[in-house]
């Protein structure tokens, strides 16, 4: 199995090559600031999805999860579904799905990779949006992003996901270990950072102390704060 070890590299070459680096800082002048993105890492069953919808709805801003995958897919020709499989997975996974999934021997790890950074980017660009996962928080400008980090007690995590899948404590419990644990391996062997780095947000909820509208509230409060800073 190739390990592309190229990866932990890829944000940086990728956006200097594509001219992308550059072009969001030239595209505001000095009266004007950028426009803002929210982007949201989660620990699964803090609720990530529900707070990004209760934060588009109090904006007006489209909410970006599964509608980026489903963006990924065409861009890739493939059906929608196959990215269910290869969303946020470590290295290894990711190839062995794509082999299995697709007969184009060009559609790699590193052409889903870079098909996600290119995409949040170009979201970004464009501001005014929530996203969901994917790295973002990581590798969009702190300057024009507010990086939230949603977690919560194991427990509850376990007890939400137990709701949501219909499935019993056992297999949610292995369900939430699982998914933190390939989540954090995709973040690391593609962008070399660890997701569960406090210094990486601007702003940590625990979802265990806060209700999804209290978080999309706090949220609001924290965009608010940084768009009067500009």
């Amino acid at each position: 199995m190739k390990h592309f070890s190229s990866s932990h590299r890829l944000v940086e070459p990728l956006l200097k090559a594509e001219g992308l680096e550059a072009s969001r800082h030239n595209k505001a002048t000095p009266t004007t600031a950028p426009p803002f993105t929210i982007a949201l890492s989660r620990e699964t069953g803090a609720r990530g999805n529900s707070v990004a919808r209760a934060l588009g709805e109090r904006l007006h801003w489209p909410v970006y999860d599964q509608e980026l995958l489903t963006r990924i897919a065409r861009e890739l020709n493939l059906p929608a579904r196959a990215m269910s499989y290869v969303d946020e997975k470590p290295v290894h996974w990711l190839q062995e799905c794509l082999e299995a999934l697709t007969s184009k021997p060009h559609v790699t790890e590193m052409a889903f990779v870079r098909h996600v950074v290119l995409a949040v980017h170009d979201l970004s660009q464009k501001g005014q949006c929530i996203i969901v996962g994917r790295g973002a928080p990581l590798f969009l400008p702190a300057e024009s992003t507010l990086r939230v980090r949603l977690t919560g007690a194991l427990e509850d995590r376990i007890r939400v996901m137990s709701q949501e899948l219909g499935i019993s404590h056992n297999l949610a419990a292995e369900f939430v270990a699982r998914t933190d644990k390939a989540r954090i391996a995709f973040v690391k062997d593609h962008f070399n950072k660890d997701p569960t780095d406090p210094s990486c947000y601007d702003l940590i909820l625990n979802t265990s102390r806060f209700s999804v509208d209290e978080c999309a509230d706090l949220i609001v409060q924290a965009l608010q704060h940084c768009t009067a800073a500009h």
